[in-house]
């Protein structure tokens, strides 16, 4: 089983910036990758609404994808030494208020389905 650990998340004012991190721990149970081998993703889900993709990353750093809404704001990186995903969040609007999860799969995903372990969340929220 791999485990998923998020933190970075708080308040900030509108135009600030966050850095959320997510540990990796274990192994796959598909697979038998560790942390470097897979696929990592983040989503977030705002109150009454479903959840959504954000941003993915492949094993290798080198393939990702952004959603339209946080392109050119948002920035996916991964440390394989430290088994660290993160996500950089700069000019931060109140629309960008939610929970966000990290996840991890075998192959990069923009879907919830694509990724078969998650973090528990952190919540962000953009004041106004």
């Amino acid at each position: 089983q791999v485990q998923l650990v998020e933190s970075g998340g708080g308040l900030v004012q509108a135009g600030g910036s966050l850095r959320l991190s997510c540990a990796a721990s274990g192994r796959s149970t598909v697979s038998g990758r560790t942390f470097s081998g897979l696929a990592m993703g983040w989503f977030r889900q705002a109150p009454g609404k479903e959840r959504e993709f954000v941003a993915a990353l492949s094993w290798s750093g080198v393939t990702t994808h952004y959603a339209d809404s946080v392109k050119g704001r948002f920035t996916i990186s991964r440390d394989n030494a430290k088994n660290t995903v993160y996500l950089q969040m700069n000019s931060l609007k109140p629309e960008d208020t939610a929970i966000y999860y990290c996840a991890g799969g075998e192959l990069v995903a923009t879907t919830e389905e694509g990724y078969t372990y998650w973090g528990q969340g952190t919540q962000v929220t953009v004041s106004s």
